[in-house]
Order: C-alpha cells, then structure tokens, then sequence
C-alpha cells in the first residue's frame, strides 16, 4: 500500500450522527496511519446553534489519528462549497482523498478498502472515483468480480486524485449546449434519470449540490466510478437534520460487508448491473412530483405528503 490516504470528515448539526461516525472510524485500523481534517460548518440560523455547537464540542475530543485539524467556519457555507473547498484544500496538499459526511457507519475495515481502491485505480484514466457505498440492487449471478463500474458517482464516503478533482466544472458554463446534446443527456441519465433533473434544478437556482456538478462532470469525460457489490458502510443521515435526504425511506439502506474486497484493474460495464443500477435510481412517481413541484417552488407544500407515502 501506497501512502494512506488523508480523511476529510464534514460535519454540521449532527452530534449523535457524528459520534456514531467517529466510533466506526476509530475501529479502522488504519485510522492511526491517516490524517484527519474536519470541516466543521456554522449554524444557518439561531434554531441550529445547540446542536452545531455540541457538534463541534465532540469533534475536539477526537484522537486516534495520524494528526488532526479542525475548521470550524464562521459563517454558514452550505454543503456545496464547504465541500468544494474543504476537498480542494486537501486534495492539494495530498494529490488523493477520501472524504466522509457525519451520517455513515463504516465498516471496520473501511480505511483499508478505500486505500486500496485508490492505489488500484490510481493509473486507469477512465475511472473518476471510488466509493464505498453499494446501492442493495439485483448483480448478475455470472458476475465473480466484488466491484463493479458504473456510470454516476456517490457522495457516500467516496475517494478521488487531484488530477480527477481538478476536472470538475461547477460553474454548469456549458449547460445550454449539453441540455441540446441527446447523446450528452443520454449518457447522463445512464447512472438514473434524476441526474438530468438535479441538473436542471441546479442550472435554474433551485438545487445547490456539488455532487450533482461532479456526476455532470464525470459525465461529461465519459468516466466511471468504482463502487463495491456488497456495501462497506450504512448512511444514517434520512430525517430532518439531513441537507437534501429528508425523506424516511429505507430504500438506501445497507448491511455491511464485512468480507475482504478483491479488486481488479480489468473492469468492464457490465450491463445487467447497469440496468438494474439505473432502475434503482430512476425517479418513481413520487420523486417526479417531487421534481416538478420543486422547480415551481411549490415543494414545501409536498414535504409531508412525500414523506408520509414513503414510510
């Protein structure tokens, strides 16, 4: 194994979530070899002061790491841009990253599989990041292989290199022209069709996500990402604390593989996974009323009522 990977850890009004998190990582061995920066963002309004606070008063207990650096922000970023800038501050420094939000549980050997993914695909250009979620979908039963590519990113404890990270274009300057490019939309919609409708609601104002911008950018460079068929961690984060997974589903939730993953470098789509991938991420009825209330600024009206349907 190359040099371990440094972990950039964001955090919010989440203090529950985060020990949960923190604990998981903890049990890595690999924890010890790794540095750690937490980014810690400010409360949005006086109602989210209490938990921001208890929240940043766990984050300063932590040991256990290679070394630790705590940025607590004085005003409120937002995900987006804590994100963006909180990566790129790293990603500078270190050339590769994994990156972790306060709502995953780990599984003990985490560290070591994110590591490995980075150092295994590190030369292969036609793969933009790795993850360690796996989406619980239908795999081929001929598949021997324990990852497999696919055509979107995850922003669930994922990995990347600074020279991939250095290809995003988050400014959307060339939206109009994509938004007229069926083949361009196409391959777009290949990881779920509601990549297409983040999209559009980032393009018009009404979104604010940096992973969104990343899987158009991805897109745009016709690269993959790396993703386990047997997950290596669980998101906890649905409920109303979370930024944008506020539904009550239990559509992404996982159990933990706790079995060592064997990589490859000799990947190649595999389209029944894809099929069944996109199908999983495809908008149901519910998340297309969703989209066109939203766009139409009628979504705060629709909150209870997605919610209620999805229980």
């Amino acid at each position: 194994m190359k040099n371990t990977a440094p972990i950039a850890l964001f955090v919010y009004n989440r203090p529950k979530e985060t020990e949960g998190l923190i604990k998981s990582l903890k049990n890595n061995k690999l924890a010890m070899e790794s540095p750690l920066f937490i980014f810690s963002d400010a409360p949005k309004s006086e109602e989210q002061m209490k938990e921001v606070s208890e929240t940043r008063s766990i984050i300063k207990k932590i040991s256990g790491f290679k070394s630790i650096k705590i940025t607590e922000s004085d005003e409120n970023k937002g995900l987006a841009r804590s994100i963006i800038e909180g990566v790129t501050q790293v990603i500078n420094e270190y050339g590769k990253i994994i990156v972790l939000e306060d709502d995953l549980i780990l599984a003990d050997d985490f560290l070591e599989y994110m590591n490995e993914a980075l150092d295994t695909y590190e030369d292969n250009s036609s793969i933009w990041s790795v993850t360690g979620y796996g989406p619980p979908i239908d795999i081929d039963p001929d598949y021997k292989n324990d990852v497999y590519l696919s055509y979107r990113g995850c922003s669930w404890g994922w990995g990347t290199w600074k020279d991939r990270w250095s290809k995003h274009e988050w400014d959307l300057s060339d939206y109009d022209n994509f938004s007229k490019d069926s083949l361009s939309v196409n391959n777009l919609k290949n990881g779920g069709d509601d990549l297409l409708k983040m999209l559009e609601l980032q393009a018009i104002g009404k979104m604010d996500s940096w992973a969104i911008r990343s899987c158009y950018s991805q897109s745009k460079y016709k690269m993959y990402t790396v993703y386990p068929v047997k997950s290596k961690l669980q998101n906890i984060g649905f409920g109303k604390n979370s930024t944008h997974c506020t539904s009550t589903s239990t559509k992404y939730k996982t159990e933990i593989n706790k079995k060592k993953v064997v990589f490859t470098n000799d990947l190649v789509i595999n389209d029944k996974i894809i099929y069944n991938f996109k199908k999983y991420y495809d908008l149901d009825l519910i998340g297309k009323i969703g989209y066109f209330l939203k766009r139409h600024d009628l979504y705060q009206y629709f909150k209870w009522t997605k919610n209620y349907l999805r229980k």
